[in-house]
């Protein structure tokens, strides 16, 4: 059931990079507002988001938080390349080179998570604990965003976005993984929790869209989200992590290649030199799809 779980997780993984690169695109040469919606290509791209989030929720009740989301990241190499072609140009060595490398950095640190799956459970309190961390990283973000451009807005943003989409991810585990064929379970204040977070999940990634860097704010989103959802199932679900020297290097060794492919793509130009904010702001559209809910969910 586990690798049923993987399964589902990266066929919906590779549904929300295509309707990220399409989303963005559209983003860029619109601004993130209510425009977006008069854009057939922005709600294509959101269409197929929302098939790959809701594929990606399904992989979330078959396998435990802290394996099925890094699954997300091995899209990177996928999602830059085709937002490349979208704006009309081959994508740069370093683009490629730097999906590649922070996708394999979260792919290494994936496969060395031990395989179990336990039924998750979350109390009330740890849950509104957890949200208001969220929303604490959130809020440092965006203010932090006014203060500078270009690719550091654009990871400010998208850490904001990806932590977020963290807290759809790991409320879906609980509901999902929870219900054991009971669904009055599913009657509860968490449940009612995901498509807000979601909703504000999407106006954080059009956002961190809208900037010009893709590779850099789609690359903050899957490994902000992932990362995140790991210590959320560690620390809140119980959910085992690597432990011992054999797999402890290893996962050193992933996480400085996550790094620098982190690193490579920050330092990219952006798609375009149109200004971030329409010259009349609009309310951002909480119109879309994921994390990819992978909303991810992711």
């Amino acid at each position: 059931m586990i690798w049923l779980g993987v399964s589902i997780a990266l066929v919906g993984a590779l549904g929300y990079a295509g309707g990220a690169a399409l989303q963005q695109y559209e983003a860029v040469h619109g601004g993130a507002n209510l425009k977006l919606v008069r854009r057939p290509r922005w709600l294509i791209g959101g269409v197929i988001g929302l098939l790959g989030a809701g594929l990606h929720a399904v992989a979330l009740s078959f396998a435990p938080l802290v394996l099925i989301q890094p699954v997300s990241v091995a899209t990177l190499v996928f999602a830059v390349p085709l937002a490349a072609v979208l704006h009309g140009r081959r994508p740069r060595r370093p683009e490629v080179l730097g999906s590649i490398a922070v996708a394999a950095g979260l792919l290494g640190l994936m496969l060395l998570i031990p395989q179990t799956n336990t039924r998750p459970v979350l109390s009330t309190p740890e849950a509104i604990g957890f949200l208001a961390v969220v929303g604490v990283v959130v809020a440092v973000c965006n203010l932090a965003a006014r203060r500078v451009r270009g690719s550091a807005k654009a990871l400010l943003l998208s850490i904001g976005a990806g932590s977020v989409t963290a807290s759809v991810s790991t409320f879906v585990r609980v509901v999902g993984g929870g219900l054991g064929g009971d669904l009055s379970r599913l009657l509860h204040w968490f449940t009612l929790a995901i498509p807000v977070l979601l909703v504000f999940a999407i106006v954080l990634l059009q956002k961190s869209y809208a900037v010009g860097y893709f590779g850099i704010a789609y690359a903050g989103v899957q490994v902000v989200d992932p990362i995140t959802s790991v210590l959320a199932g560690a620390i809140l679900l119980g959910e085992p992590l690597p432990s011992g020297a054999g797999d402890v290097i290893p996962a050193v060794v992933s996480a400085a290649v996550l790094i620098a492919g982190t690193i490579t793509l920050s330092r990219l130009a952006p798609e375009s030199t149109k200004a971030v904010s329409p010259p009349h702001p609009d309310i951002p559209l909480p119109v879309s799809s994921e994390a990819g809910v992978e909303a991810g969910i992711r």
